[in-house]
């Protein structure tokens, strides 16, 4: 896809993000504020088109999709094995309307995010192979607020001193193969409150088996986010952001026959084996009210759906 063809409304949103910029009776320092909240703005805007423009996972008919469903087409770019030759995956759950959503779209994952609850509904990605190293680790890079977002801003010190971890929804080992990814997955509309021993436990050894079956089999779609449990939930920060009490991950594979899995964390310290975490895709709907694999063939989606094998994998 050609830069001409960028869609109307990217260049809207860059032309109206510099016209805000108000100069009449404004001091000194509050001119140089303004002038570099919208350069932000504008550079986090350029970043969006080049991502529609430029990632070879979406579908040129993206605008011909129904409105609750985005089908990306799967492309050969030399970085998976034969699930790039399948004709259509559709990585991202179908889109939510009994919750707050704005979509955020990143160079190596997609963000659907709730405004109300401060932290994202759900963190999708697609994981190939190539992508599971890379030069680019997380020393040095610091969480950043992310100033696309609707509503209140949430920002690191948010966590500071709450007992939880700012916890990735998307992980810094699926980054490592860019500067730019490893940077973004650091934005705050990637992260959620979670237990440390949870984090750097039983969490974080799930997402070293995703690289390992992404390596195994050429590539692997995720989605992973909270679940809330109940009406009341804790706080944290002067942002007001949501603690959640569980957290799901969901993965497919249509390399050879096609399988998917679902696993369920309560958001607290243990150490138990992946199996005791287990569940379907389905089950995992049930719950979260998300429909994960919506562009599936319907009954593809509801065979994989149901499953809950792990010695499948």
């Amino acid at each position: 896809m050609k830069r001409k063809n960028i869609p109307c409304i990217a260049v809207l949103l860059l032309a109206g993000l510099t016209s805000s910029c108000k100069w009449q009776n404004q001091k000194s320092g509050e001119l140089l504020s303004d002038v570099e909240r919208t350069a932000n703005k504008i550079e986090n805007a350029q970043k969006t088109i080049d991502y529609l423009v430029n990632d070879k996972d979406l579908s040129d008919d993206r605008n011909n999709s129904s409105s609750n469903r985005e089908n990306f087409q799967v492309e050969s770019d030399g970085e998976s094995n034969s699930s790039s030759s399948t004709k259509y995956a559709n990585y991202l759950p179908a889109r939510l309307t009994d919750r707050p959503e704005q979509i955020l779209y990143r160079y190596a994952y997609t963000v659907s995010y709730n405004q109300e609850l401060k932290i994202p509904n759900w963190v999708a990605w697609h994981l190939t192979k190539a992508h599971t190293n890379g030069p680019y680790k997380r020393k040095g890079i610091a969480f950043t607020a992310d100033e696309d977002v609707e509503g209140t801003v949430v920002t690191t010190y948010d966590y500071a001193r709450s007992g939880y971890d700012r916890g990735h929804m998307c992980p810094s080992g699926d980054n490592k193969w860019s500067k730019r990814a490893q940077e973004e997955c650091f934005l705050m509309s990637n992260m959620c409150p979670q237990v440390h021993g949870l984090n750097s436990g039983d969490w974080n050894e799930i997402e070293g088996q995703c690289r390992a079956w992404a390596k195994k089999y050429g590539d692997v779609y995720i989605v992973s986010g909270p679940i809330l449990i109940g009406k009341n939930h804790k706080r944290i920060g002067k942002a007001k952001v949501t603690v959640p009490e569980a957290f799901f991950k969901v993965v497919l594979c249509l390399v050879g026959r096609p399988k998917a899995i679902g696993f369920v964390y309560r958001n607290i310290e243990g150490n138990r084996p992946k199996k005791s975490y287990v569940n379907s895709v389905d089950q995992i709907e049930r719950i979260t009210k998300i429909d994960f694999f919506a562009s599936l063939p319907d009954k593809l989606e509801n065979q994989i759906e149901q499953e809950a094998n792990l010695e499948d994998w």
